[in-house]
């Protein structure tokens, strides 16, 4: 590994190793490394010390670590009225690791006003390989036997890595993100990372906490028993009775 200017650390592909945290840049807020790989040897170094990749086609992988963070705690979140509404309504199903790779698609296709997508072919390989290993797990929301929104992301011990969500029909992205986190109460999850917070995540109850506050819970999180693998097809029964 070799220190670029800017504390940026060029990193070598044949050595899995990170800088310190610290160094990482103010601005653009958390880019720490460039170079690597993303096998899963890398990718699970990475998560573990709260560092992930985010990057687009034309440039190299570039590892980042913000300050703030962006987090969910599962066992405290409140979900809307609205939120519950729909839920209750019973119109959506939700299913879990039955549709990894084509919610990878849906969160990689274009956007209104997003000119491009930093899900590239190598990242969608990536987390797919991640996924059949167990890692990597995903949330599809259904509606008349169709697709309609969901999210995929990691877990590492009692620690789970929110990755990116999509929607095609009204509140389905919403729908598929509610039953994950009372799901992951359930399986006592304290905390969700949400990396980059947004308009959408805030509406849902995330919120934004230190580089350094973020780091002392992963390093609790990631040693405790992992969720059940393999995951449930469905959610547990009764998770929003009495909502």
């Amino acid at each position: 590994m070799s220190q670029a200017a800017n504390s940026i650390t060029l990193l070598d592909p044949d050595l899995i190793d990170f800088p310190d945290t610290a160094n990482a840049l103010k601005d653009p807020d958390g880019l720490l490394a460039v170079g690597g790989d993303l096998t899963p040897e890398w990718l699970l170094a990475a998560y573990r010390r709260g560092i992930f990749p985010w990057f687009s086609d034309d440039q190299p992988i570039l590892w980042w670590s913000p300050s703030p963070r962006c987090i969910v705690r599962p066992q405290a979140l409140s979900l809307s009225r609205s939120l519950r509404k729909v839920i209750r309504q019973g119109r959506y199903q939700v299913t879990f690791d039955r549709a990894f790779e084509a919610v990878m698609e849906g969160c990689a296709a274009p956007r209104a006003n997003q000119p491009g997508t930093w899900i590239t072919a190598d990242m969608c390989d990536a987390y797919t390989t991640m996924h059949r290993l167990g890692h990597a797990h995903s949330v599809e929301t259904w509606l008349d036997g169709k697709l309609v929104g969901g999210l995929y992301g990691l877990a590492v011990g009692r620690m789970f890595y929110g990755e990116s969500m999509f929607h095609r029909a009204t509140d389905a992205s919403k729908v598929a993100f509610a039953h994950l986190v009372r799901q992951l109460a359930v399986w006592g999850c304290e905390l969700i990372d949400c990396q980059v917070s947004n308009p959408h995540l805030l509406s849902l109850g995330a919120e934004e906490i230190s580089r350094t506050e973020f780091e002392e819970a992963l390093r609790v999180e990631i040693e405790k028993p992992g969720f059940p693998e393999p995951w449930p097809p469905t959610p547990s029964p009764g998770l929003f009775d009495g909502t």
